[in-house]
């Protein structure tokens, strides 16, 4: 859920900079919607594998080994 959230903050945010910029510039402020869905996405699947990796690397470690190390 926190990775949404993260996910369409980091969208809604990248779209306010387009649509600053692009009336500083005069241009049109345009942001296509499959544009936006796919920030959100990438935003997800990267917070899922960077979440992912290092729990299944813990999970291979004894919980004494995992212990001593920390």
């Amino acid at each position: 859920m926190a990775l949404l959230v993260g996910g369409v903050v980091g969208a809604v945010l990248g779209s306010l900079a387009t649509f600053v910029f692009a009336s500083y510039r005069n241009g049109p402020p345009v942001v296509p919607p499959w544009a936006f869905g796919g920030a959100v996405g990438a935003t997800v699947a990267i917070g899922t594998i960077a979440g992912i990796h290092p729990a299944m690397r813990a999970a291979r470690l004894s919980s004494t080994v995992a212990l001593a190390t920390a």
